[in-house]
């Protein structure tokens, strides 16, 4: 059955038949169905992994060239590429303008329902030219049903542009099909608990694919040393108290020694462990790091041998 936009067609849209009798079940049986539900998440990121790696490639080498990474989705879809995007500074110590999230109907759609206006694919064409989008850039459509046109018109005028487009939808492409983008990633959670409610495992699906893209990006521009986040933001305690254990960690400081050199690296943890495991100051260490473009294994390298 369609509903009245033709979209009852869409996998995000037909009825779960292990819910129908969710408004009878206990609260216990809730918890246990949504637990067997999710677990479809897992198995949609999985059937995408190879699109997602491709991702992942082809938007670090885009980066490491100057370009930009942008999320575009309306409603939930939206919000999740802005949280990805505010994410990245404090864990990456990135520019805020390197990864961005544009959402239908601006920053106030971050905490009231703007839904009305995924409907105008123009505006989706007029946030690309606003962000002066360009043939270096990257941008990611997001759209659980895939049929949203704000998310359409903005990889449109992306794609028009130049920029490497990625989509990723929750549904098959027999259902909806962008022959536009570069890469299709689609995460194919099924039918939701609530009917048509794709906040729930589509949503899910779609923050575990942002969670894997946007670090992985970071780890092939050598944001990351081994699984540690060295170019931390050190912003507040917690992240300071962070910093002090990835020095403590990987090398043979105690705490106060750690604190030391976090002080003389500017608070700056890819800098403190470069300085310490080649006797650089902190001048010489940050040429090295630039020259390598902050790889922190690849300056280690030209700089002594064996790496630490």
């Amino acid at each position: 059955m369609k509903d009245g936009n033709g979209r009852g067609h869409l996998l995000t849209e037909q009825v779960n038949p292990n819910s129908q009798n969710l408004d009878q079940m206990t609260a216990l049986e809730i918890v246990d169905l949504f637990n067997q539900e999710d677990a479809q998440t897992i198995a949609a990121i999985r059937a995408a992994r190879e699109p997602l790696a491709e991702a992942i490639d082809r938007t670090a080498e885009a980066l490491r060239h100057g370009g930009r990474l942008f999320y575009v989705g309306a409603g939930t879809s939206g919000r999740l590429g802005v949280l990805d995007a505010a994410e990245c500074p404090p864990t990456f110590c990135t520019p805020p303008e390197l990864v961005q999230g544009i959402i239908a109907g601006g920053a106030s759609a971050l905490v009231r329902s703007s839904e009305a206006l995924e409907d105008r694919a123009e505006d989706g064409a007029e946030a690309i030219a606003h962000h002066h989008i360009t043939s270096r850039d990257v941008v990611v459509g997001i759209t659980a049903g895939g049929t949203t046109p704000y998310v359409h018109g903005s990889l449109h005028a992306a794609q028009q542009r130049g920029a490497t487009t990625i989509l990723i939808a929750c549904v098959p492409i027999n259902q909806v099909t962008l022959e536009t983008v570069d890469i299709d990633i689609r995460l194919l959670v099924g039918p939701e608990v609530l009917a048509g409610s794709t906040r729930l495992k589509a949503g899910t699906a779609t923050k575990l694919a942002l969670n894997i893209l946007s670090t992985g990006v970071m780890v092939k521009l050598g944001k990351v040393y081994g699984n540690r986040m060295v170019d931390v933001s050190v912003t507040n305690t917690k992240l300071y108290d962070r910093a002090l254990r990835i020095l403590q960690d990987l090398t043979d400081l105690d705490s106060e020694q750690a604190a030391t050199l976090l002080e003389q690296s500017d608070r700056q943890v890819k800098l403190a462990l470069f300085m310490h495991w080649t006797g650089l100051d902190a001048a010489a260490s940050r040429q090295c790091l630039t020259e390598h473009q902050g790889n922190l294994r690849q300056a280690i390298q030209a700089a002594i041998s064996p790496i630490r």
